[in-house]
């Protein structure tokens, strides 16, 4: 039996349910809102109902947006040829910071059975459908170098393989600054595949 209310436990249950919070994250943050007149628990919930609410997937890279498309599809000064594939919105944000000017599609996750997954939950047939018409000269993969992100990549390549006239996977190697003597054997193998000319 708990000595908490319900309703201190339920919202303790929904933080546990995110990402990277465990249960003692989940508690602290619901006796904060509690406590702090600064965090109101209104302003947190107004805020999640107009995310889920208002927001919305751009028709052609699925980015969240409050439009149809998004301002970065319609930049008519972008190479709409060139598609770079991303997990999540996130890394659209981080891309952006390299003056990447091709487009991008975000995926919202990786193959992942195990998390149920699969190619339907993932926003691969908007990608398919996306490549079709013969406007994508190029698809960049740029999912993360796990099991996950691996195994997503092979998948694009098979699904568009025929369609698309070039796929390409973002390098991996060693980063800048990086200490080649304190690389793992995986790292240093890819760095060697992924050589370029100087």
């Amino acid at each position: 039996m708990s000595l908490l209310p319900p309703q201190i436990q339920k919202t303790i249950e929904e933080f546990s349910k995110l990402p990277g919070i465990g249960p003692k994250s989940a508690e602290r943050l619901t006796f904060h809102l509690l406590r702090s007149s600064k965090a109101s628990p209104e302003g947190l919930g107004g805020s999640l109902m107009t995310l889920k609410n208002e927001l919305k997937y751009c028709k052609d890279c699925q980015m969240v947006t409050l439009q149809l498309q998004c301002s970065l599809c319609a930049d008519s000064s972008r190479d709409q040829s060139t598609v770079l594939v991303v997990e999540n919105p996130l890394d659209v944000v981080a891309f952006e910071k390299t003056f990447f000017k091709g487009v991008y599609h975000v995926l919202h996750g990786v193959l992942s059975p195990i998390d149920g997954m699969g190619p339907e939950q993932l926003k691969m047939k908007e990608l398919v459908d996306r490549c079709t018409d013969g406007t994508v000269s190029e698809i960049i993969v740029a999912t993360n170098p796990d099991v996950e992100g691996e195994a997503t990549a092979s998948y694009i390549q098979q699904k568009l393989g025929g369609a698309v006239a070039k796929i390409t996977r973002l390098a991996h190697g060693l980063p800048m600054g990086a200490d080649i003597e304190f690389a793992d054997q995986v790292t240093l193998r890819e760095a060697l595949a992924g050589r370029r000319d100087v």
